[in-house]
């Protein structure tokens, strides 16, 4: 018999190739319909409405007639001009001409390199789409060529638009939403992407500046192993805090609140309601108040270092090292060790009780047989815990641990609302580069934008940012929902 591993690489194997098979048929069926369809068909190439004419669907051949002419109409007006400059992004700099006849200065505007480009990614956006459908609208004239020629029905334009609020529903639904995400999503993708080849920081601003292509420069730099790259040291100091904050953030907020569920529904608890309550409490509190009130407290000046200092604390860690000597207190958020673990136990108290109520759902699930069975066998309370309890909660919250995981990859408000404008580097490598010890990417990428405006640089952290969570997502999620445990806790 095939182990797990085989059975789920097979089929792994499986999809990839429907996915290559599928595309294959795509573009198989639209050779057909080229080599196979009439003339209306054919001429479908030229004309999007012949095909449609020929079936005399009159009204649908008009508006795919109207469709490729205002594509045509976007393609000289729109396309053509931002696409002529694409290469270049603009030659002519913003600049000012002293007029001698209204002894003024006079603007010449130049070009402006973000228009041209964000223009440009739109218009070969547009220009993709139109394929798909040129295509798809070609397949489709010979379907209706196949029916025709069966003595099929051929629906009239009222019943494809009745067709749309019943059998066809689903695409009416989905048409909004779609656009919402190309328009939301997708499209501002491509541009981070494209900026992530310009040289589009400070020194390049558009309108007054232009930027131009700079190929994989931005990418070398950051992935640089060279000392002399300021870039390249910082993104690996701060990639290592990043997976090692994820890393623990996550595991320590998982596991703390399976232990503060299971504590809170053992039998010999008294008022387990009082205390659950007390937890739920704290998550009704807005995070980022929380946050910044925390960062308050554990300020160099804040009550807590009053009270260590008062009580003999911060004397304790001067004399076992772990305060500096010269200082008067301990510097929980101004010093990068005690920062990232001050962060790290934060977090743990910001997270736990929304993870005890969803493994209070979790525990209170366990299927009674597989404990009984565990018990008649001699297990012991550790045993039960550790060989029933846990693979029940990670086959429930695999896949939501996976995504804990990636969202705290990408925790802006717990780092930046801790240490903004408390921490500061003295690592004059990672201040060259705009970075701290305790940031992770998404805040140094914020800091990149916000402050600086080095959005080249930014952008490159944006797309390995997505690279690393999109790979590991896939790992994570095929190796959880590969399947082969549902029938043990059936």
């Amino acid at each position: 018999m095939a182990s797990k591993h085989e059975v789920h690489a097979s089929n792994t194997r499986e999809a990839f190739a429907n996915f290559f098979k599928g595309i294959g048929e795509y573009f198989s069926d639209f050779g057909k319909a080229i080599t196979k369809g009439d003339i209306g068909v054919k001429l479908s190439t030229i004309f999007m409405g012949a095909g449609y004419f020929a079936r005399k669907k009159y009204i649908v051949g008009i508006l795919a007639t109207l469709f490729e002419a205002l594509f045509v109409v976007m393609c000289i007006f729109y396309a053509a001009p931002n696409l002529a400059k694409f290469g270049t992004l603009g030659t002519t700099v913003r600049s000012t001409q002293f007029d001698p006849v209204t002894m003024q200065n006079t603007v010449i505007k130049g070009d402006n390199s973000f228009l041209i480009l964000l223009n440009s990614v739109i218009a070969l956006f547009l220009i993709f789409v139109f394929i798909l459908l040129w295509i798809h609208n070609i397949k489709r004239a010979y379907e209706l060529q196949q029916d025709s020629e069966k003595g099929m029905h051929i629906n009239t334009f009222v019943e494809d638009v009745k067709s749309l609020v019943n059998g066809r529903f689903n695409i009416t639904l989905l048409t909004l939403p779609t656009i919402g995400v190309i328009l939301m999503n997708v499209i501002p993708i491509l541009i981070l992407i494209a900026i992530a080849f310009t040289n589009y920081d400070q020194q390049h601003m558009p309108p007054s500046a232009l930027f131009t292509w700079v190929g994989i420069t931005n990418f070398k730099n950051i992935l640089s192993l060279s000392n002399n790259s300021a870039f390249g040291y910082a993104f690996f100091k701060v990639l290592g805090w990043t997976l090692v904050w994820a890393f623990f953030s996550t595991f320590t907020c998982f596991l703390g609140g399976i232990v503060m569920a299971k504590l809170i529904t053992y039998r010999k608890v008294k008022f387990p309601k009082f205390w659950r309550t007390l937890f739920v409490v704290t998550i009704a509190v807005p995070q980022f108040v929380t946050l910044l009130l925390v960062r308050y407290f554990f300020g160099d000046t804040g009550i807590v270092n009053s009270i260590c200092s008062s009580i003999g604390v911060t004397d304790f860690l001067k004399t076992i090292g772990l305060v500096k000597s010269h200082l008067t207190y301990i510097p929980f958020l101004t010093s990068p060790g005690w920062s990232k673990f001050m962060i790290v136990m934060i977090n743990i108290w910001v997270g736990v009780p929304y993870q005890m109520l969803v493994a209070t759902g979790v525990l209170i699930n366990i299927p009674e047989s597989q404990v009984e069975s565990a018990k008649l066998d001699g297990a012991n309370a550790w045993q039960i815990f550790w060989h029933v309890t846990m693979p029940y909660v990670m086959f429930v919250e695999g896949p939501t641990l996976i995504t804990d995981f990636v969202r705290n990859i990408n925790n802006f408000n717990v780092i930046y609302l801790l240490t903004q404008d408390t921490f500061v580097t003295t690592n004059q490598q990672l201040a060259n580069a705009n970075a701290k010890e305790v940031d992770l990417l998404v805040t140094w990428l914020f800091r990149l934008t916000n402050d600086y405006y080095n959005y080249k640089m930014a952008s490159v952290i944006g797309i390995i940012v997505f690279i690393i969570c999109a790979v590991f997502s896939l790992i994570a999620f095929s190796k959880f929902l590969s399947g082969g445990r549902e029938e043990s806790y059936q």
